[in-house]
């Protein structure tokens, strides 16, 4: 496997071996060992698989103080997956890194504890697989908006498919320091 830095701290792209032949491929998603000799050392605790329709996006989302690393991959189909970091004091607040991601390459995204995270749907539909460090806790869940005019994240949508609750999160800069993981 090789792992890939960004141009943000922490979060790199995971390049794992797949071994093709005529009958399909086989690949290994994740090996604990072989993942922390990568620099990459979360606990991961919880999976979760969601489908989305094309043009959807979710997020920007987040959980503190039982703050989550995640593992991220696409098993069909293909996104555009976005980190940001949200972290008080880091020199990178509200730097965004943003990668497409498919099931065709099999690259992962790794994101750090601090670091918000939304993706949107760029194929017809998309099957999301993510591993998470420490599990959902509905009253430590935040989010930041999406089209944030501060942040600029350039986003392949215009006019994406949301919940209403993503369409409510606010600004980055509206958020109080007391909801902000810090660096």
């Amino acid at each position: 496997m090789k792992v890939v830095a960004t141009a943000l701290d922490g979060v790199v792209i995971v390049e794992p071996r797949v071994f093709d032949d005529q009958r399909g491929f086989f690949l290994e998603t994740y090996q604990a060992a072989r993942y922390k000799t990568s620099g990459i050392e979360a606990r991961f605790v919880q999976d979760n698989i969601s489908r989305s329709v094309a043009g959807t996006l979710r997020g920007l989302h987040y959980q503190y103080p039982r703050a989550q690393a995640k593992l991220i991959q696409v098993l069909q189909g293909e996104i555009y997956d976005v980190a940001v970091d949200i972290r008080r004091g880091s020199p990178n607040f509200g730097k965004w890194f943003g990668t497409t991601l498919s099931a065709e390459d099999h690259h992962q995204m790794y994101i750090p504890e601090g670091f918000a995270h939304g993706f949107c749907v760029l194929s017809e539909s998309a099957l999301f697989m993510y591993k998470c460090s420490d599990y959902y806790v509905p009253e430590d869940e935040y989010g930041v908006l999406w089209n944030d005019p501060v942040l600029n994240i350039q986003w392949p949508v215009t006019r994406p498919v949301m919940s209403e609750r993503d369409l409510g999160l606010p600004a980055l800069g509206s958020i109080a320091a007391d909801a902000l993981p810090s660096f």
